[in-house]
């Protein structure tokens, strides 16, 4: 059998000015909050944000979430869950990610490969070279931007922990997941200079919101530079 990579939907952000930015970060690590508040940020400037979720953000993957997510935290394998993710991602990226890019928007993304990198990958067994594999070869696309809030794991353990939703399917693996994700996410961020800002998240809200706006901003000035070349 040859190594086949998917195709995916043409599409260039330095060109056209769609802008991919992601959120990563432990449980609790305020990821969806900061997100929320820099698309606020930015529609009040008047750039046209696309705010999504994986696993999620689009119909079939939305399906997918709610088989990871919800239910006994043993039932799936390190190794089934990479597959799930591949495939709810692959959606993600071809229903909604992909058309907005297209279109010039700009994408803010609660989540994206590197939660599987450290979840799936490191967290929960030595596979991190099979998420990359099948990454490579369905999905080939990072964000252009990836903001990853560190947070002191107990704090953001228990900040998960009193969302009391259905959805604590990594939760419930405890403080020592959030221990080893928090050491990942470090390693990731040097990992990835480039695309990686670590953000310290144990600020007050407002403090981290303006950290994160600055960035963003500085990105988007960076992205029109290069489009008017």
């Amino acid at each position: 059998m040859t190594n086949t990579k998917f195709s995916s939907p043409k599409c260039n952000p330095s060109n056209i000015g769609g802008l991919f930015i992601s959120f990563e970060g432990i449980d609790g690590s305020g990821k969806s909050t900061q997100i929320k508040l820099l698309s606020d940020a930015l529609r009040a400037d008047g750039y046209d944000v696309v705010l999504t979720r994986e696993p999620g953000g689009s119909k079939g993957a939305e399906e997918i979430r709610s088989l990871v997510l919800e239910g006994d935290p043993d039932r799936w394998s390190a190794e089934s869950e990479i597959l799930l993710f591949t495939a709810a991602r692959r959606d993600h990226l071809e229903k909604t990610i992909f058309p907005a890019i297209e279109a010039g928007k700009i994408v803010l993304c609660d989540r994206f490969a590197d939660s599987t990198r450290m979840y799936q990958g490191i967290s929960r067994g030595d596979l991190r070279a099979v998420v990359d594999q099948l990454h490579s070869l369905m999905i080939g696309r990072e964000p252009d931007l990836t903001f990853i809030i560190d947070m002191d794991p107990k704090t953001g353990l228990s900040r998960a922990k009193s969302r009391q939703t259905t959805e604590e399917r990594f939760e419930d693996f405890g403080e020592d997941l959030q221990s080893k994700m928090r050491a990942g996410f470090l390693k990731l961020a040097q990992e990835f200079p480039t695309r990686c800002q670590l953000i310290d998240g144990n600020r007050d809200m407002k403090n981290v919101a303006a950290d994160i706006l600055a960035r963003a901003m500085a990105k988007i000035s960076q992205n029109m530079a290069q489009q008017n070349g």
